[in-house]
């Protein structure tokens, strides 16, 4: 695909952005005018009830039938609301035979004080993908459209909208304000624009030069102007540069091939490129500065993927923190991405499929797992790294107490058990009990500690735990508060602080109980 896209003038873009929010060309406004079936049935491929939703030549119906729906309308409607020849001239229109058609995809995307929002029930993108919320600063993004079935398949150096994995990283970054940020990878330029809100300073990369022009224009028209773009692999382009924050959402996709389309295949091998990642990132990191990036890690027979991928976080001096969010199967695995690129039904279809199927089997590759690898640049030898898998919902945004996530597990790594009994903790706030027993029962069968936000863990504890979580406030140090607990108990106070620690040093790095300053 030629790069058709040339730069748009600041007068240009300024002039779109005023017509598109004049309109209600945004989240809530696409979402309103769709409504829940016409969203759902975009979800299916679906466009009827969505062109039906946008009948009429007024200003929204326009909007979305051109840039949303990416249908033909006819030029006097065009004309009326759009400077169609300036458009044209800058590669985001075409004018064909009496009809306007968008050459891209132009979304709105809403920002909330360089924060995702949450994403609207029903509301979805043409692709299926949800909507981020509502915000506070309207945003928009420039993509190539999706290609759909029947449409042929994407060209090599395709930029593929905002969407669910989009949405997810968004609402994973760590809230700013900070000096220089570094989105890796950028494609159409949605994180440069969460970044955008975060940092004074914003570097935007990618290898494919279509996706760069993309970017400049999704911050163009979302009003960003403190993004700068550079062309390059990996962390080439920025060179013994340092950033306070990275963000990356990777061409990750694990395949046999060499990379058929920039979006989402690397030319390094299995899961190599977000192995590499990892290892590069701290030598880019500012002291205490943060690198987030959403992966695809193999799950090798005889090897436990969390030893695989703690190796790559463990020796970088960060503290980290991977959650795995979803396992698929090799042929699961193989169906999405066959989906994703519109092969279903094509001649190559079963090749690609078997030969892929092939190279699982030859790298003994049981399961691929999907999730966020998170570090914090502390500079330190004890840094600890936290390896678990989460598949329940969580509050979101998550980056809005990942710090404290991250705070909890390195305290519980640092504390030795005479630290711990000397140290004065608290319940962490949210934090509530539950007794599970016969109704009757003189004692409970079990009891837990459950977060009622954050990541919503849930751990059994036994009642010298329960009784810590009912008395500790901060007050008074875990020794003393133990012995009492010990006395009132009838048990013996030494053999209580013998085997409390390591429960607690969990409960701790877990986030149920946190250490007072």
């Amino acid at each position: 695909m030629s790069n058709t896209l040339r730069p748009l003038p600041r007068r240009l873009a300024d002039r779109l952005r005023r017509t598109l929010i004049d309109a209600d060309y945004t989240v809530s406004g696409v979402r309103d005018r769709l409504g829940d079936m016409a969203a759902r049935a975009l979800s299916r491929e679906q466009l009827v009830p969505a062109l039906r939703a946008t009948g009429g030549e007024e200003r929204l119906g326009v909007l979305l039938r051109l840039w949303w729906l990416r249908e033909p309308v006819s030029e006097s409607a065009a004309r009326a609301i759009l400077p169609v020849t300036e458009l044209a001239d800058a590669g985001l229109l075409a004018v064909e035979d009496g009809h306007v058609r968008a050459r891209v995809h132009l979304g709105p995307w809403e920002l909330e004080d360089g924060r995702a929002g949450e994403p609207p029930a029903g509301a979805a993108a043409p692709d299926g993908s949800p909507l981020p919320g509502d915000g506070t600063r309207p945003g928009y993004v420039v993509s190539d459209p999706t290609v759909r079935p029947g449409q042929g398949t994407p060209h090599p150096d395709h930029v593929v909208g905002a969407g669910g994995a989009s949405a997810t990283l968004a609402r994973l970054i760590v809230d700013g304000p900070v000096e220089r940020a570094l989105d890796l990878g950028t494609g159409c330029g949605v994180q440069a624009l969460h970044l955008a809100g975060r940092a004074g300073e914003v570097v935007a990369t990618d290898v494919n030069p279509r996706a760069l022009r993309m970017t400049e224009a999704s911050c163009a028209l979302s009003g960003v102007d403190n993004v700068t773009t550079r062309q390059g692999s990996l962390f080439e382009p920025v060179a013994g540069e340092r950033f306070d924050l990275i963000v990356s959402n990777p061409p990750f996709v694990i395949t046999p091939d060499a990379a058929r389309y920039t979006y989402r295949e690397s030319d390094l091998p299995g899961d190599a490129v977000c192995a590499e990642l990892v290892r590069q990132a701290p030598r880019h990191l500012t002291d205490g500065g943060w690198c987030q990036l959403l992966a695809n890690w193999l799950h090798v027979g005889g090897e436990d993927w969390r030893d695989r991928v703690g190796e790559w976080v463990a020796g970088t001096g960060c503290s980290g923190w991977v959650v795995q969010r979803d396992v698929q199967d090799p042929a699961e695995y193989v169906e999405l991405w066959l989906r994703d690129s519109c092969e279903q039904g094509t001649p190559e279809y079963t090749r690609r499929y078997d030969a892929w199927l092939d190279y699982f089997d030859r790298e003994g590759v049981r399961a691929i797992g999907f999730g966020w690898i998170h570090l914090r640049n502390d500079v330190a030898q004890d840094a600890a790294v936290r390896v678990e898998e989460f598949r329940h919902d969580i509050e979101q945004p998550v980056g809005r107490y990942l710090p404290d996530v991250v705070d909890g597990a390195m305290t519980a790594h640092r504390l030795t058990d005479a630290a711990l009994l000397s140290a004065h903790v608290a319940l962490a706030p949210g934090v509530v009990e539950e007794r599970i027993g016969v109704p009757g029962a003189p004692d409970p069968e079990r009891i837990l500690l459950r977060q009622r936000g954050g990541l919503k863990r849930v751990a059994q504890v036994g009642t010298i735990e329960a009784a810590l979580a009912g008395v500790c406030d901060g007050t008074m140090p875990v020794g003393p508060l133990l012995d009492a607990i010990a006395e009132l108990t009838e048990q013996d106070p030494a053999a209580v602080r013998a085997r409390t620690p390591d429960v607690l040093r969990s409960l701790i790095a877990e986030g149920f109980f946190r250490v007072a300053r």
